[in-house]
C-alpha cells in the first residue's frame, strides 16, 4: 500500500472517529451535560445531539425519570422519651439536569441525609400516640420540609412516606395492657348503661300499667256508682208510689210490695251454685194472696186512666 492509500484510510478514520464523538443518542427518560474544557455549557435532551468534537465532551447522564430512595431504620426519641424505630421511603424526581449535576456532590446521598435528619426533627417534636395516629401530618411536614430544601439542586420530592414506626416491646405489651383495659372498661360502661335504660324501661311500663289500671278501677267504680244511682231512683220511686197507694187507702200496695221483695229473695236463692235442693216451709195462700194484689193494683191503675180518659 503507498502512501497516498494510507492517507485515505487515516483520513477515513478520523472522519468515522469525529463522527461518533460529535453525534450522541440518548436514550429516553435521560438527560446528558455538555462540557467545553470542563465547563458546562448545555444539556442534550433524548434523541440524536450533536456536540463540537475533540472540543466538547458528555459530562453527567442524568435520570429524569422519579426515583425511589429508601430510608433505612433509624432510632428516633419522641418527645415523651419513647424510643422508636422509623422507616421510610421517598420519591423524587430531576427537572434541571445541570443543577442536579453541579449544585450537589452525590444527589442521592444527600437527599438520604436529609430526609433522615428531618425525620428525627418532626418525631422527636410529638408524643408516642401522635406518631403512631398521625402518620399523614407526618409525612405531609416531611415533604414540606425536604421538597424547600432540595429545590435548589433541581429537584421536586413528590412524596415521603413512614413505612414502620416500632416501639420498643416492653412499651408494645404495655400499651396491649392498656387497650385491653380500656376496652374493658368500655364494655362495663356500655354493660351499665344497658341495665340502665332496661330499669327505666321496665319502670316506664309498670307505671303505664298502674295508671291504665287505676283509671280502668275509676272507670268502673264510677260506672257502678252510676247504676246504684239509677237503681237507688228507681226504688225510691216505686217506694215512693207505693207510700202513695198506702196514703190514699189501698192495703194492696203493701202486699206488692212484700210479694216483690219475696220473689226477689227466692230469685236469689235458686241461683246459689251451692244449693241443689231447698225445702221451703211457706203458705201458697198468703203468696197467692200477695199475688192477688198485684192484680188488684193493676186493675185499678187501668181503671184510672180510663176515668181519666
Amino acid at each position: 500500500m503507498d502512501t497516498g492509500g494510507l492517507f485515505v484510510l487515516g483520513f477515513v478514520a478520523l472522519v468515522v472517529v469525529t463522527l461518533y464523538k460529535g453525534a450522541k443518542i440518548v436514550p429516553q427518560g435521560f438527560e446528558w451535560t455538555v462540557e467545553r474544557f470542563g465547563r458546562y455549557r448545555t444539556t442534550l435532551s433524548p434523541g440524536l445531539g450533536l456536540i463540537v468534537p475533540y472540543i466538547d465532551s458528555i459530562g453527567r447522564k442524568v435520570n429524569m425519570m422519579e426515583q425511589v430512595l429508601e430510608v433505612p431504620s433509624q432510632e428516633v426519641i419522641t418527645r415523651d422519651n419513647a424510643a422508636i424505630k422509623v422507616d421510610g421511603v421517598v420519591f423524587y424526581q430531576v427537572l434541571d439536569a445541570a443543577r442536579a449535576a453541579y449544585e450537589v456532590n452525590n444527589l442521592e446521598y444527600a437527599i438520604l441525609n436529609l430526609t433522615m435528619t428531618n425525620i428525627r426533627t418532626v418525631l422527636g417534636s410529638m408524643d408516642l400516640d401522635e406518631s403512631l395516629s398521625n402518620r399523614d401530618v407526618i409525612n405531609t411536614k416531611l415533604l414540606t420540609v425536604v421538597d424547600q430544601a432540595t429545590h435548589p439542586w433541581g429537584l421536586k420530592v413528590t412524596r415521603i412516606e413512614i413505612k414502620d414506626i416500632t416501639p420498643p416491646p416492653a412499651l408494645v405489651e404495655a400499651m396491649g395492657r392498656q387497650m385491653k383495659a380500656e376496652r374493658e372498661k368500655r364494655a362495663s360502661i356500655l354493660e351499665a348503661e344497658g341495665a340502665r335504660q332496661a330499669s327505666i324501661l321496665k319502670a316506664e311500663g309498670e307505671k303505664q300499667a298502674a295508671v291504665l289500671e287505676a283509671e280502668g278501677r275509676r272507670e268502673a267504680a264510677f260506672r257502678d256508682a252510676e247504676a246504684r244511682e239509677r237503681l237507688a231512683e228507681a226504688e225510691a220511686q216505686a217506694t215512693r208510689a207505693v207510700s202513695d197507694a198506702i196514703s190514699s187507702g189501698s192495703v194492696q200496695a203493701v202486699n206488692y210490695f212484700v210479694a216483690l221483695k219475696y220473689v226477689e229473695a227466692l230469685h236469689s236463692i235458686g241461683l246459689a251454685p251451692n244449693q241443689k235442693i231447698i225445702f221451703m216451709p211457706m203458705e201458697t195462700a198468703g203468696l197467692l194472696g200477695a199475688l192477688g194484689g198485684i192484680g188488684e193494683i193493676a186493675r185499678e191503675a187501668l181503671q184510672g186512666q180510663v176515668k181519666k180518659a
